[in-house]
């Protein structure tokens, strides 16, 4: 049996936050849930650097990023992670509230997986979080080869 991998939930809203860990923990995944609550926490977690360079080795199965972060912003750390050829196989979602054309051009244009706006309604943002994590955690098929151990 495959190795659950960790959910990496890269998210400075405290409500969003709250909502998307509520979602997630409905769907009873047994994929743990690692909070990064800016950029710079995101970076570290990936590359293994900093406070997260004793964690356990292995990728996430996917990273649900915000676009607007302190220290860095989403964009910057999916162009690091997609432009790093050891990380870049990783899905990365973009979840944001931002409507503005240029944020989900530019996304796509570094690699991002799917662009997803966050919904106000809080009915319609529970059910896109657990659609989310049904489909990364349950039903993607990673590609051949995919590292889960250094």
């Amino acid at each position: 049996m495959p190795e659950l991998r960790p959910i990496l939930l890269v998210e400075d809203s405290p409500r969003d936050l709250e909502l998307t860990l509520t979602a997630l923990e409905k769907c009873q995944f047994a994929n743990e849930i690692v909070i990064a609550r800016d950029g710079a926490e995101a970076i570290d977690y990936l590359f293994m650097e900093g406070a997260q360079s004793e964690r356990m080795p292995g990728d996430p199965t996917v990273v649900l990023l915000d676009l607007k972060l302190p220290k860095i912003d989403g964009l910057e750390v999916l162009e690091r992670v997609k432009s790093n050829e050891k990380l870049r196989h990783i899905p990365i979602v973009m979840l944001t509230s931002s409507r503005e054309e240029q944020d989900l051009i530019r996304s796509y244009e570094l690699g991002v997986n799917a662009f997803v706006v966050k919904p106000v309604e809080f009915t319609q943002f529970f059910k896109a979080i657990q659609d989310l994590g049904v489909f990364w955690a349950l039903l993607n098929e990673p590609p051949p080869g995919y590292r889960i151990h250094d």
